[in-house]
């Protein structure tokens, strides 16, 4: 069966565009031009979606918030907005990554391949791990303190199982973002520091503990 790729621009050229060329990779394309158009679109549960950040009305970043409550799938934003507050904003909303305009059809196929690629497997770890109280089961992507749902992001989710895979290890933030993102991927590390502070948050709003641990100067690691 083909990943559902839900593609949400209002330039109406540039989805024409993406949906032709995806559907010729072997991918099913669906686009929205709006917020509204989206929201009811997610009936076809896409496996990814591409996400442009400047529409109108609702732009994508308040987009991105209203549904990743109820979509796991990765959230691919679409911009020319290039700063690293723009990045962290993004984050921040639920995305996964960015494509900055304009971009070559061939780097947007790669980096929808290698997101569809490492949701599939992380949908196929069939585990369930613990820590200090905190269930995880790995095929699920979920985490839970007691009975109480913790609600991750998709990356935060990664950062929290290679740290925990790796117990009292310390890795720096490149040695990070290598292991979440991809070796080959092209951004900064610097939003490592953004995704930690959320986890952090989250864990201690849930729990009441601590469980990442900055080590200065060298890095992070999770606590035993």
């Amino acid at each position: 069966m083909a990943y559902k790729i839900l593609i949400v621009d209002d330039e109406k050229m540039l989805t024409e565009l993406l949906s032709s060329h995806l559907q010729k990779c072997g991918y099913e394309a669906f686009v929205a031009e709006n917020a509204q158009q989206t929201i009811s679109m997610l009936n076809v549960y896409p496996d990814l979606i591409l996400l442009d950040i400047n529409m109108p009305e609702i732009d994508g970043l308040e987009l991105c918030k209203m549904i990743r409550q109820n979509v796991v799938c990765p959230i691919l934003f679409l911009t020319a907005r290039i700063t690293e507050q723009d990045k962290i904003n993004g984050l921040q909303a639920g995305g996964d990554d960015y494509i900055t305009k304009p971009f070559s059809l061939k780097e947007l196929t790669a980096r929808v391949a290698a997101h569809l690629r490492r949701d599939e497997r992380s949908k196929c770890t069939p585990k369930i791990v613990s820590s200090q109280g905190l269930i995880i089961n790995l095929a699920e992507r979920t985490i839970f303190y007691g009975e109480k749902p913790l609600n991750l992001s998709n990356r935060e989710f990664d950062i929290v199982e290679f740290l925990m895979r790796n117990t009292n290890q310390i890795f720096d933030r490149e040695r990070i973002y290598e292991a979440v993102w991809g070796l080959n991927a092209e951004g900064d590390s610097g939003v490592i520091k953004e995704h930690i502070r959320k986890i952090r948050n989250k864990l201690k709003e849930a729990t009441g503990r601590e469980y990442i641990e900055t080590v200065w100067g060298m890095g992070y690691r999770w606590k035993k």
